[in-house]
Order: C-alpha cells, then structure tokens, then sequence
C-alpha cells in the first residue's frame, strides 16, 4: 500500500514539474513578444508644423506692412494739388516766387550730407545756430534718435520770432511759432534759435508730413538714426522767412531720404515779408 502512494505522489510530481517546465517556457517565449517596440517617423509632421510656424509669423508681417502701406497712401494724399516733383538747386531757393506749389524737392531731393555728417561714432546730438544781426533764426541740425525724444507733453510757446504779426483769418490763426527740429523730435520748445514765424500752412499739414515720416522711422526701433537739417530761408533782410529748406536721411538705409523746400505762404492772404505784415 505504501509502494502505491509513493508511486503516485512520484507522478504527480513529475507532472507537476513538466507543467512548471511548460509554463516558464511559455513565459519565456511571452516575454520574447512583448519586447518587440515600434518606431513611428514623425519628420513630415514635424515639417509640416515648422511651416506652420512660419505661416504664422508670416501672417504678422504682412498685418504690419498692411498698416504701413495704409499710412502711407493717406499720405499721399495730402500731395494732391499743391504739390509736385519740380527740382530747383538750393542756391536759387531765396529767390523763388511762390507760383502755387507748396512743396518742391531740391537737388533732385537729394539731401546734401557728407560721410562724415550721417556718422553715429557720437550717438545723438542736436545743435541750433546763432541768431543772426536781424535777430533771426538760422540753421538747426541734429542726429535724431529715439534718445533725444520727449516724453513729457509739450508747454504753451510764448516767445515771438521776427516777423510775428499774427492775426485771425478764415479757418484761424495766421501764424504759428514753428519749430525748426519739431518738438516731437528733440524736445525743444520755447528756444528762439528753434523758432520761425510760418503761416499754419506751412506748419501743418506741410512741415508736420516730413516730421511724421521722420518719428515714425525713429519709433520702429532704438537702433534707427536720421540725420536732420532744417534751414529758414529769408531774402535780404527781411524778417519773415519765404520759406523751409528741410534736408532728412536715415543712416543705414533709405528709409528716410528727402532735400524739399516749403514756402511759406497762406491761401487767400498776401504776405509782406519785410515785417510780418498781412492784407487779405
């Protein structure tokens, strides 16, 4: 009897160990299957989000340069009528007679800056000449940059410049005190050697437009300069300017480049230049 449970318990064992040796060969040859890993190529997505990116960055571009070239046709504009690309050489420009052009570009409206004028080696600067024997303005020049713009609003102007008759005419006042360098530029306000008598004409829209030009180039980046000239031409010794000679040039570019000459004249009003003195 005892021969017989010793036989059986030795089979079962010897089952028992066929079944382990099964099993951990199946585990063996599972595990072997669960190893196996897949490799996905993701270039083409990843190409096709760069571009979108740049689809993106592009998309703003285009939305600034919209708001660019929308500034600009308004300016544009304004050029209508009064304007035109005559060319006079800055030598005659005192002797000029207003014949109803406004604005005018001188030497082919090519500033006259040297090299050596448009360089940066001194960051910006701004230099206003000496009033002359008749009191009157003269010269103002000035390496512009985003530095020398104010950030406080500008005082009420109460210094009269030679020639300063004003007087009510239709649509206003006759006469403004114009800056030379405009304020939004430098900051300069009441210095006399910055300030002409000019008809409101003169001062804006005509001077303003250039002004414009120039601070918005400025404001795009401190890294931006522009060389600037803006000379009052009197003939004789008269005491009221005939008109603004204004000279601009950006430094690394030609992104600000103009030579003009702005009469200063009203509509409707006929100007004695010797004094200041108006008739309608």
């Amino acid at each position: 009897m005892k021969k017989k449970i010793i036989g059986l318990l030795s089979g079962v064992l010897v089952a028992v160990s066929l079944v382990g040796v099964r099993n951990s060969q199946f585990v063996a040859f599972a595990k072997d299957k669960i190893v196996t890993k897949y490799r996905y190529d993701r270039s083409d997505q990843n190409k096709a989000e760069k571009i979108e990116e740049k689809n993106r960055a592009t998309e703003k571009q285009i939305a600034v340069l919209d708001k660019k070239i929308a500034k600009l046709q308004k300016q544009l504009k304004k050029y209508s009528g009064a304007h035109t690309v005559e060319s006079v050489s800055a030598a005659k420009l005192a002797s000029l007679n207003y014949s109803g052009k406004d604005v005018i570009t001188v030497n082919n409206n090519e500033p006259s800056f040297s090299k050596s004028d448009l360089s940066t080696s001194q960051g910006a600067w701004q230099r206003y000449g000496e009033l002359d024997n008749e009191n009157r303005v003269t010269a103002a020049n000035a390496l512009l940059n985003q530095k020398l713009m104010p950030k406080a609003q500008r005082e009420p102007l109460h210094v009269n410049p030679t020639g300063w008759h004003n007087k009510r005419v239709a649509g206003g006042w006759l006469y403004n005190r114009c800056h030379l360098i405009g304020y939004q530029l430098t900051g300069q306000n009441n210095n006399l050697k910055n300030l002409m008598t000019g008809t409101r004409q003169l001062n804006d829209p005509d001077m303003l437009r250039y002004e414009d030009q120039v601070a918005n180039y400025l404001k795009e980046s401190p890294h931006n300069y522009v060389r600037y000239r803006v000379t009052p031409i009197f003939r004789g010794q008269e005491l009221l300017a005939r008109g603004v000679e204004m000279e601009g040039q950006s430094t690394n570019s030609n992104s600000v480049h103009f030579n003009v000459y702005i009469f200063n004249v009203a509509d409707g009003v006929k100007l004695n230049y010797a004094d200041g003195t108006s008739q309608r």
